[in-house]
């Protein structure tokens, strides 16, 4: 009995890149590199914030350059935190935060879907007044709206500073372009098989804006969270005020051996809110903003 041995085949051999594939890896390298800069420059900030609230007050002062203190200490925050109503600042920032974006999701949802969906006379002139409003700077209304607040007698208060910020330009823009997108049908049928106009929004308009929600909420508690000039012109008691409010006040305070050391430890505990936030709405943060930009 005989055995044939078959040829072995010949192993291909792959050739080279051609110079397409060449041209795209190396792009592709470039982007990454490129990425990978920008990203550092975002973060870098962050990791200085950090190290600063950590490093002691003699080195923080020195004009020595460091990634990281010779001896990390929790002295600053501790400082900080004894002297200065710190848990105050953040239960106000919370506050005006929750409340301040909570109440304007409800008013730029309501307001969106009225100018996106319902026909009326002047619809299209007082879009064109709201739009208008965004371009007239804050100082230009500062003095009539603190003489409101201080005849509605709100000075030195949370809610001077949450109900002036309820009518939000940028979120009913944004919730106007969204809804557009809502088919008519929809709606029509809802009507049809009776539901009136309460029940038709949060029946069915109000579950297929989850991406919008996401949207207004890190904006809203962002913008309210981070406001600086309407807070410290309301908020007067040093207990009554906001986190950036209160940050300012820690440059000039004589108590402080290193006052930068004590602001990078209180920015440092700020900023956990903002992150939090952020990581719970991003995905429908992501959704909405890219809804929002293709409608």
């Amino acid at each position: 009995m005989t055995t044939t041995v078959l040829p072995a085949r010949p192993v291909p051999v792959r050739a080279g890149r051609s110079p397409r594939e060449r041209r795209s890896h190396r792009r592709r390298w470039l982007l990454t590199a490129g990425l990978t800069a920008v990203a550092i420059l975002v973060v870098f900030p962050l990791y200085w914030m950090v190290v600063s609230a950590l490093t002691p007050g003699g080195q923080s002062q020195s004009s020595e350059f460091y990634l990281w203190p010779d001896a990390p200490t929790t002295g600053n925050f501790t400082e900080v935190f004894a002297t200065q109503p710190v848990w105050h600042w953040l239960g106000n920032s919370f506050l005006v935060a929750t409340v301040g974006t909570a109440l304007s999701v409800c008013v730029s949802l309501g307001a969106g879907y009225a100018l996106a969906k319902y026909r009326f006379r002047g619809r299209g002139l007082l879009y064109a007044l709201f739009l208008v409003t965004i371009m007239i700077p804050i100082q230009v209304t500062l003095v009539p709206a603190f003489l409101v607040v201080a005849r509605l007698g709100l000075v030195d208060s949370p809610w001077a500073v949450i109900l002036p910020t309820l009518f939000d330009v940028v979120g009913i823009f944004i919730a106007r372009q969204f809804m557009l997108g809502v088919p008519d049908a929809l709606i029509e049928a809802a009507r049809l098989d009776g539901a009136g106009e309460l029940r038709t929004f949060f029946r069915v308009v109000l579950p297929s804006c989850g991406p919008l929600v996401g949207v207004l909420v890190i904006l809203g508690f962002m913008n309210r969270w981070n406001d600086f000039l309407w807070p410290l012109v309301v908020l007067q008691g040093n207990e009554s005020l906001t986190v950036p409010v209160g940050l300012s006040t820690l440059t000039s305070n004589p108590a402080f051996s290193s006052p930068w050391g004590a602001v990078m430890a209180v920015a440092t505990v700020a900023v956990v809110p903002l992150l939090v936030v952020f990581l719970v709405f991003q995905r429908t943060f992501v959704q909405g903003i890219a809804s929002t930009g293709i409608k």
